[in-house]
Order: C-alpha cells, then structure tokens, then sequence
C-alpha cells in the first residue's frame, strides 16, 4: 500500500535521485556468467540472479551509481582483474546509452542528471588493485576511477584492514603517500573495509575530503566494519561523508552474533567458514534451519542514520547499499528498488525534505567537487610521485 510519506519519497527522489555508493553488480557478472551481458541483460528484471537492473534502478529512484570495480584481495592477477571489472562497467555504459553514463566529474553527474541518465562512476574495492604501485594508481584514474577503498578484507602492505590482524598500525609511510597521491588526483579516499587505526590516519593525513562507500555506525552495532563515533564527529571537519550501508550483519547485532556462531558451527565441522561447496551449505543450512537467521528491517537502517546525523552532522551523510554484494538484505531493501521506503521511514521520523535532498544527492555531488578543487590546487604545487614501497616503508 502506497503511504503519503512513500509518495512524498518518491517525489523527492525525481528531483534529488540517490547517489549510491557502492553496488557490485560487475564482479556479479563475472562470477555468474563471465560478462556475457546478453545472459543477465540488465535493460530486463533479473530477479532471480541479481539486486540491481535498470527497471528497478529507476523505480528506486538512483541518479547515480558507483559501480564497485573490486577483485578478490587473494587473486595473484589483481590488477588485469581490475581492468576486466572497468571493461565491464564500460561495456555496460556503452550497451545502455539511453540509461547510463559514464561520468567522472561532479559537473558530469549534474548533467546526467539533466538529462535523465543514471550517472556511472567506479570505484575500486581494495589497495591490493594497485599492487603497491603509484603509477598503477594513476591508471586506473585515467580509466574513470574515482574512489579506491585503501583495503578489503585483508591488510595490504601499507594500511590495514578492519577484519585483518592488525600488521602496520594504520597506515604505513607509503599508505600516506597513496592518500597523498590520491588527493592530487581528485581521487576519493575510501576508508569503508579500512581499520579504525587506518581510518584515522588517512584523516590526519588527506587534504581532500575522504568517503565511507557503504559502512554503518560502530556505536549502533558492533561490528568492526562499521565507523566509531570519535571517527564520524572528524568528518565536519574533514569535509567527508559516510555512506550507510543495508547489509544485515553489519547493521543489526543481532546477525553479528548469528553470523558469529554460524561462522563457529562451519569451524566445528571442519569448514572454512566462507566454504559454499555442497557439503558446507549442507551444514550450513542445517545451522540456520535450527538458529533462524535474524532479520534486519529498513528500521534498522534508519536507526544508523539517526545515530550518524548526530555523531557527524547532515551534511556528511549518504547511501552505499552493497547491492549483489551481499547475499541478504533488509525487509524493504531487498533490491534497488528498495531506496524509497528507507527515505519515507526516515520522513515519518521528521527528517526534513532539505536533510534528505542532502543525503540522497547533494552531499555526494559536493565531496566529488571538492576533491576536484583540491585537485587543482596541488596539481599546481607538485608532479606525481614516484615513491616505492620499499623506499618509504624501509
């Protein structure tokens, strides 16, 4: 049933559309069908097989979407592989031209705007992309990327991760360096995945405004994926926004600890936890139908926001969903099209239309213009650096 407040979302969303931060649409492809775009063609519902088509991305009202270009941190062929996931974007953008575009800039995502197409940025899911490499750094800026999550998973050789040992204590003398290096660019630095120690050393040490893609808030729930508040009150003054994220076991604790003891049970038989092979789900199914697993609601997203307007302010929020990133979502985030109930609970709350124009569009749209700004200014201070490793982390 349509409510006054949904369709007051909706309206909303016409003019001030969602800038999402993170969807993973593109490693999907791979996975399920190596980028033959003719067997999952997005211009039709994939319902069955993915989050995230063009119908639903306009009936959840996206403006513009960063498409993760992520590989896994352990495959030995990183870097070729994150050039297939930018070829994927690219070949999408040139497939849908009427849908999408690929844009680069806050001014481009303006005129998509304009003109009805869903702006198309990237951005790379983990350090390990660049193999410790400046220059690569630099080719995957001219290629379109405008964000790079400084970890994944697992720690890089220069900044660790959230859900790694901790190896480097943040970030080491060449993480600082890629932070430098990435605001000269006007690439944004993504502390999403990052640990709190990295999180903090990039603060100290980016000129430009820096993004969560897709995290929520520690305080809220538990998890070590998530931004502690000492962190979001930094980012008035950094100038940068966290994304929330809808993924359930980051933003209910309750799945936290489900997803704890499912992790355990899989140990005890024996089973890498991630393991998806038929004897491992065997088990794991088996789990889940004696522990039911707890269910996240567009309520408990809504809860972060609330808690994340206070810790950092209006202005330095935003939306990074995770789509067909993540095997479950929240009852009224199920898909893409999802947006508009999340912006309607957070009306019903009195969220304000200026809040949420800000949160669905505006804050995004700024950080992008900024870091360009910043860009511009150092670009005329100094050249692209050339720093090893080696040299910096003797």
């Amino acid at each position: 049933m349509t409510t006054p407040s949904l369709e007051t979302a909706r309206r909303l969303l016409r003019e001030f559309p969602v800038v999402d931060g993170h969807n993973d649409l593109p490693w999907a492809l791979r996975e399920q069908v190596h980028y033959d775009l003719d067997a999952r063609d997005i211009a039709h519902h994939q319902n069955a097989h993915l989050h995230t088509d063009l119908p639903r991305l306009r009936e959840g009202g996206v403006g513009a979407q960063f498409w993760s270009v992520y590989v896994r941190s352990d495959l030995p062929d990183a870097v070729p592989a994150t050039l297939e996931q930018i070829d994927c974007v690219r070949q999408l953008t040139a497939r849908y031209p009427d849908q999408l575009r690929l844009t680069l800039t806050a001014a481009e995502m303006e005129a998509a705007r304009a003109d009805g197409r869903i702006a198309s940025l990237m951005g790379a899911e983990g350090g390990h992309s660049i193999a410790n490499s400046l220059g690569t750094l630099r080719g995957l800026y001219e290629l379109g990327v405008r964000y790079m999550t400084l970890t994944h998973n697992d720690n890089v050789a220069w900044a660790d991760s959230a859900t790694d040992r901790p190896a480097v204590g943040g970030l080491s003398e060449f993480g600082r360096e890629v932070v430098r290096e990435m605001n000269r660019l006007g690439m944004l630095v993504d502390l999403s995945h990052v640990a709190a120690t990295t999180m903090r050393d990039a603060l100290d040490t980016s000129e430009a405004p820096v993004i969560f893609s897709h995290s929520s808030a520690r305080a809220v729930c538990d998890h070590p994926r998530n931004i502690p508040d000492d962190v979001l009150e930094r980012l008035p003054a950094n100038g940068g926004i966290a994304m929330v994220t809808f993924v359930p076991k980051f933003v209910l604790q309750a799945a936290v600890d489900w997803t704890a003891a499912a992790d355990e049970n899989m140990r005890a038989h024996d089973l890498h936890h991630l393991d998806t092979t038929p004897q491992a789900m065997k088990v794991h199914q088996a789990f889940e139908e004696r522990n039911p697993r707890p269910v996240a609601t567009v309520a408990t997203v809504a809860d972060h926001l609330d808690h994340m307007r206070e810790a950092a302010g209006i202005d330095h929020l935003g939306i990074g969903g995770d789509y067909d990133g993540t095997p479950f979502t929240p009852e009224g985030l199920d898909d893409v099209s999802g947006y508009p109930n999340l912006i309607a609970e957070l009306l019903e709350r009195g969220w304000s239309t200026a809040d949420l124009a800000k949160l669905t569009w505006q804050n995004a749209v700024r950080v992008l213009g900024e870091a360009e700004d910043v860009a511009r200014d150092l670009q005329g201070k100094r050249g692209p650096s050339n720093a090893t490793l080696e040299e910096l982390d003797r």
